[in-house]
């Protein structure tokens, strides 16, 4: 991309689809040690509003993943994350918006925000 560590806490942009990038290939690197089949998906309604990944399982099961590359995190981060759930009904299985911050949140109703580094990081 040509960018540097300083160019990219400069342009805010240029870190999100990085960061974005970087969730989709670290969540289809950790689906390939899954004995189920993981599909992964974009989802955009007819207004535009999306959710960056989503993740369907057996039985049609779906969860929504949003990436922010911002360390805090608002109710209005879950408007795609709320249409999907909205649109998927019963197989809808949770929503989760990574961010760059420090603290796991609820936001209701299956929705959490999580901190990007619990992908690589064990408990």
């Amino acid at each position: 991309m040509g960018v540097d560590a300083a160019a990219l806490l400069e342009d805010r942009a240029v870190y999100g689809r990085l960061a974005e990038t970087f969730v989709f290939q670290e969540l289809r690197r950790q689906a390939s040690w899954q004995t189920e089949e993981l599909r992964f998906h974009h989802y955009r309604d007819k207004d535009g509003a999306e959710v960056d990944i989503v993740l369907e399982r057996g039985g049609g099961r779906v969860a929504g993943i949003e990436v922010k590359a911002s360390a805090t995190v608002t109710a209005s981060d879950f408007r795609g994350l709320r249409l999907l759930r909205d649109a998927t009904g019963s197989r809808f299985v949770a929503g989760i918006v990574l961010y760059d911050g420090e603290t796991v949140a609820g936001f209701g109703n299956g929705l959490h925000a999580v901190p990007i580094r619990t992908l690589w990081e064990t408990t």
